[in-house]
């Protein structure tokens, strides 16, 4: 049976996910603990070995690297992608330093500290965040630890170039952005589009890097009837 496996991004974790895990309820699902591993392939590999058989993988920011080094990885077990808020390039000029001072701050003022310098400049650029959204991501946030957030740092810093294995990669494949997402802008996910012709792009309004929370519904309920769509796809490659 095919499982759909929910990949979080950084300092991230099925709060993420809640809307689409409500949506999708009624099938096998998992969400991912991308908390231990050092790299982006050691989490990929550890995911493919925790989550056996046929996967749907959807990836939210880091989360979405991950699928796509497990598409590398494991193309005949990953049915179909959908990579929200994310990117394929390797470290950027100048990155490594930005990453280092988000590290120093945390281990500095700690995870609450972090969460007030980090997930403003995360929302939806020119509007007003919601306090309830912000309430929870920081709660969220918060129950990770500057290890944590180092290690996955790190991972990201050292991330591989995955544009080779978006470029092989012929199964179905959803990307989503919000409109104002500062950190993941909308040309990256287009880039990803131009080389894999079958992706459909989804552009979620009113929404910056956190659209599965910013705008809960509109993304649960992409998700959701995009994954039943592949039911018959699914139900044929494991016959």
């Amino acid at each position: 049976m095919t499982r759909i496996l929910l990949i979080p991004g950084l300092v991230c974790d099925a709060h993420v996910w809640d809307a689409t895990q409500h949506a999708l309820d009624d099938l096998p699902i998992s969400v991912a603990d991308v908390t231990t591993q050092a790299s982006i392939p050691d989490m990929a590999h550890d995911l493919l070995a925790r989550h056996g058989g046929p996967l749907v993988v959807v990836g939210h920011s880091m989360g979405g690297r991950v699928a796509m080094e497990m598409a590398r990885m494991a193309p005949e077990r990953i049915r179909a992608m959908a990579l929200l808020n994310t990117g394929m390039h390797p470290r950027k000029d100048g990155e490594q330093a930005k990453r280092q001072s988000m590290i120093d701050l945390a281990y500095a003022q700690g995870m609450d500290g972090l969460a007030q310098a980090w997930l403003p400049g995360m929302m939806a650029e020119g509007l007003t965040p919601d306090p309830a959204v912000m309430n929870g991501l920081t709660r969220m946030v918060c129950r990770m630890t500057p290890e944590i957030h180092e290690r996955q740092m790190r991972a990201l810093m050292d991330r591989p170039d995955a544009s080779a294995t978006i470029g092989a990669y012929t199964a179905p494949l959803l990307l989503m952005v919000g409109r104002q997402d500062q950190w993941s802008p909308i040309a990256q996910h287009e880039a990803i589009a131009q080389l894999c012709p079958q992706a459909r792009l989804e552009i979620i309004e009113d929404a910056g890097h956190f659209a599965p929370v910013e705008q809960p519904a509109a993304v649960a309920g992409l998700l959701a009837g995009w994954v039943r769509s592949l039911k018959p796809l699914i139900q044929e490659a494991t016959q």
